[in-house]
């Protein structure tokens, strides 16, 4: 919760150290659970200028989706999908945007 609340912030650099622990403990099949978080990281990276980890972010996220139910991962993943637009140009953006 630290590191969401951090990246709704926009401070990147005390989100994602915070978020990328919480992935880390956090398994495949609480995939609903990890997509969201992935979600918050993925901006975390955006806010810091990070734009290809971002995309690599929101790629795993979109994996961790497929075959679930849940509007709310597919909402979040949409709106980086949004904010990543501006960069589909760079190659790993457009595979994320894909």
């Amino acid at each position: 919760m630290t590191g969401r609340l951090w990246s709704e912030l926009r401070r990147p650099l005390r989100a994602v150290p915070e978020l990328e622990q919480t992935l880390r403990r956090f398994d495949d099949t609480y995939a609903r659970d990890k997509a969201l978080y992935s979600t918050w990281l993925a901006g975390a990276y955006l806010d810091a200028g990070e734009v290809e980890q971002a995309a690599e972010v929101l790629t795993q996220s979109k994996r961790l989706c497929e075959g679930i139910a849940s509007p709310r991962p597919a909402a979040r993943i949409d709106a980086i999908r949004k904010r990543l637009m501006p960069y589909r140009e760079v190659a790993v953006v457009a595979e994320a945007l894909a």
